[in-house]
């Protein structure tokens, strides 16, 4: 069944929070990129959709777990689009004042394709912090009221594709680049990422107050 043009526009602006959740040059990043020059860019992009399948399962919990929420608990939707609204703006401040990366360790020996992509969807799925930042960006999409399967979908794919699409890029045309950018260069990639964060956390400050 076709979406509707509200679950494409969810699916567009969950999209472009997980790429900008992804983007920031952290450990999964430096280690996909390690990856790619050591193991070619399949290599790099099985690192990445492992980080990728964490965030859109993560969106797809939160979605749920918000839908749940306001089921039993309908005066708690502009409090949850709030904390929506501040995490996002938490995460946007932190990226903006996170140190400059450091130039990623070779690892020894070559792994498969699987064993790369369980791996750091492992390592994903084990970070709270993420956790909280997917489910904060399900609460603010959704407004903190309940949503339709396919609007639960919408956001999930969106996430996962946003994601996805930032390893696709990172693996296949700038591994090599960002690997000779510096400290420097990461730092202005992780400040544009943070900017667009608080970009998003405004505007869902904008959703969740009704204007």
């Amino acid at each position: 069944m076709a979406w509707s043009t509200g679950e494409k526009n969810m699916f567009w602006q969950a999209a472009w929070i997980g790429l900008a959740i992804a983007a920031p040059v952290g450990p999964i990043g430096l280690l996909c990129i390690s990856r790619t020059l050591r193991g070619g860019p399949r290599l790099g992009l099985a690192t990445g959709l492992g980080a990728a399948s964490a965030d859109g399962l993560f969106a797809l919990a939160g979605v749920a777990g918000s839908s749940v929420a306001a089921h039993f608990a309908g005066q708690l939707a502009r409090p949850l689009a709030w904390a929506g609204c501040l995490l996002l703006a938490w995460m946007g401040v932190a990226t903006l004042r996170r140190p400059a990366p450091g130039p990623a360790r070779r690892e020894e020996g070559a792994a498969g394709l699987w064993r790369a992509y369980i791996g750091t969807l492992l390592l994903t799925l084990s970070n709270p912090m993420t956790i909280l930042s997917f489910v904060a960006v399900a609460a603010g999409l959704s407004g903190g009221l309940a949503v339709s399967g396919a609007q639960q979908l919408a956001i999930a794919a969106g996430v996962f594709c946003g994601s996805a699409a930032w390893w696709l890029m990172l693996a296949y045309g700038g591994g090599a680049l960002l690997a000779r950018l510096g400290a420097r260069g990461g730092r202005m990639l992780d400040a544009g990422c943070g900017f667009i964060l608080l970009g998003f956390a405004a505007l869902l400050a904008l959703r969740a107050a009704g204007i």
